[in-house]
């Protein structure tokens, strides 16, 4: 009878520590899009469908370095870290401390780097932390609702801070995102997810190996 009690508690403990954490997650992702909701995408965070078609081109096995803009509470982190091969660095930069602090408390991985600042100033960010390029940069900030000259600012600062074949991941609720991915970007490949919340525009935009 001992042992029943005790590990019905010990399902209870563990149910209830995983609601804490769910909930503990979703809070700090409200609390950042009530915050600054022209620099977050979406008050919901991308489903697992939208996760898996937007790494899907990625060649794990080549990438050294991999960036994202304005991870939020690390709804992607988490399966870039599982398939990023063990010497790779994943580099996260966000505009609010909010996500920043949260992220390092919750994510020990010692590939993991989380940097409070712009992700036009992704070039600087690269250097700072000992690499010269990137191999991917993902981004789900919303390109059309940024202050102005932004947009622009970081899609160039995205083309020149990739290595010659690397890649510019794009997930967008509206296709505008194509238009500043455009004059830098030859090659955009385009895609769909409709299971997410919204359904929400797929970009990849890649450097020119020559370049």
């Amino acid at each position: 009878m001992s042992n029943s009690n005790d590990l019905a508690v010990t399902r209870r403990t563990r149910l209830r520590d995983h609601v804490g954490r769910l909930l503990g997650q979703w809070g700090v992702f409200f609390r950042g899009f009530v915050e600054h909701p022209r620099m977050v995408g979406s008050i919901i965070p991308s489903s697992r469908f939208t996760i898996r078609k937007m790494l899907a081109p990625v060649k794990w096995e080549e990438c050294k370095l991999f960036v994202e803009y304005g991870p939020g509470v690390g709804t992607f982190c988490r399966p870039v870290l599982e398939r990023l091969p063990r010497d790779g660095k994943l580099l996260v930069i966000d505009t609010n401390p909010l996500y920043i602090d949260y992220l390092k408390r919750t994510i020990t991985d010692s590939r993991f780097v989380a940097v409070h600042g712009s992700a036009a100033d992704v070039e600087e960010i690269v250097r700072a932390i000992g690499y010269e390029e990137a191999d991917y940069v993902l981004s789900g900030l919303p390109f059309s609702t940024l202050p102005e000259g932004v947009g622009p600012a970081i899609a160039k600062a995205t083309h020149d801070v990739l290595r010659p074949g690397g890649a510019f991941l794009v997930y967008q609720f509206s296709a505008r995102a194509r238009d500043y991915m455009a004059p830098h970007f030859a090659r955009i490949e385009q895609g769909f997810e409709l299971w997410n919340v919204l359904p929400c525009q797929l970009f990849w935009g890649w450097k020119d190996e020559a370049a």
